[in-house]
């Protein structure tokens, strides 16, 4: 970011508030952005947001909508991506170690929040989209079958008109439930999983989350690499999944938590013997979990040929607003 500022703390701040105005799709004004850098570990009131917005102003990184807030320019928007390497690295994953922490889900109650990942469909093709998706959610390869229509924008989510947003379950919230329950989780791939006879074989293709400015399962779909529709069907393809890590001492106590959680439709735990699928791991005092990916619903319908634009892991929601079809 060329500047006269040289001060590194400044540029992420500059950096983060772009991201900010970026991911609120229509203009925010500098108390919301205030608000969302707190939340994300920026230690600034509104005032100090105003100076930053000033400097982005006169790059012409930012332009001021009236009283409603600043919107991103082509400069603003440019200079996100190329925007600092390391900033962008820990993008991804510090937004899901976020939704984790925020996971309030509780498995006796069955309400507070979960993770989702947010789709867009023209409503013309909603038929066939929801064909898709039950597929998907009738069989093995996706956490929940529990679902949301969003039929109008709100504040972290844009629906144009005509069409529809379907926000299906992230295996994220797997995460955030363990997390709730007192055991410590660490993401760490997103990848491909090979189905061979109906039965997981070995992660073909993965992404370190901390190592990746993308998140994995974007890139694995843009890149058209997953067949789930056909696994489905013949019980050989290509799904998505992924892969975190926990204490081997909390190993018990896991498994009575995922057991509670299929309880109440949340589920997706790969289980195999094939040392394969858990990428031959060699951490002393570690075990890792692979769990199929709630998006596998959005990477059939792409398959389908259906136009689709998909966020992974795009939000929180209640759970209890949130319906099983």
């Amino acid at each position: 970011m060329p500047s006269t500022t040289t001060d590194l703390p400044v540029q992420r701040k500059l950096v983060e508030i772009l991201r900010i105005i970026k991911e609120s799709e229509d203009a925010i004004g500098a108390r919301l952005i205030a608000d969302r850098l707190n939340e994300r570990g920026y230690r600034i009131g509104e005032r100090g947001v105003r100076y930053h917005l000033r400097i982005l102003d006169e790059r012409g990184m930012t332009k001021k909508q009236g009283y409603e807030g600043r919107i991103l320019t082509h400069a603003g928007f440019m200079e996100l991506e190329h925007a600092l390497v390391k900033d962008r690295l820990g993008f991804v994953i510090t937004k899901i170690e976020r939704m984790i922490y925020s996971t309030t889900f509780d498995l006796h109650t069955r309400k507070g929040n979960v993770v989702v990942n947010i789709s867009i469909v023209d409503l013309d093709d909603f038929d066939r989209v929801m064909d898709c998706i039950e597929e998907v959610n009738n069989s093995a390869y996706t956490i929940s079958s529990h679902i949301n229509l969003i039929e109008e924008s709100c504040a972290d989510v844009r629906i144009p008109q005509g069409t529809i947003g379907i926000a299906t379950m992230c295996s994220i919230t797997i995460d955030g439930i363990l997390l709730k329950n007192g055991i410590p989780v660490n993401i760490k791939y997103g990848g491909l999983v090979e189905i061979r006879g109906s039965k997981p074989h070995a992660f073909t293709d993965v992404i370190a989350y901390r190592a990746t400015s993308i998140d994995p399962m974007k890139i694995f779909m843009s890149r058209k690499m997953t067949s789930v529709t056909r696994t489905i069907k013949e019980g050989r393809g290509k799904v998505l999944a992924n892969i975190r890590e926990i204490p081997y001492s909390a190993k018990s106590n896991m498994e009575d938590v995922l057991t509670a959680a299929e309880l109440v439709g949340i589920g997706g735990l790969i289980k195999s013997d094939d040392k394969e699928i858990f990428l031959h791991q060699r951490a002393s005092g570690r075990i890792r979990i692979p769990v199929y990916a709630g998006i596998n619903t959005s990477a059939a319908v792409d398959e389908a040929g259906i136009p689709i634009t998909t966020y992974p892991v795009s939000r929180l929601m209640k759970f209890e607003d949130m319906k099983q079809i």
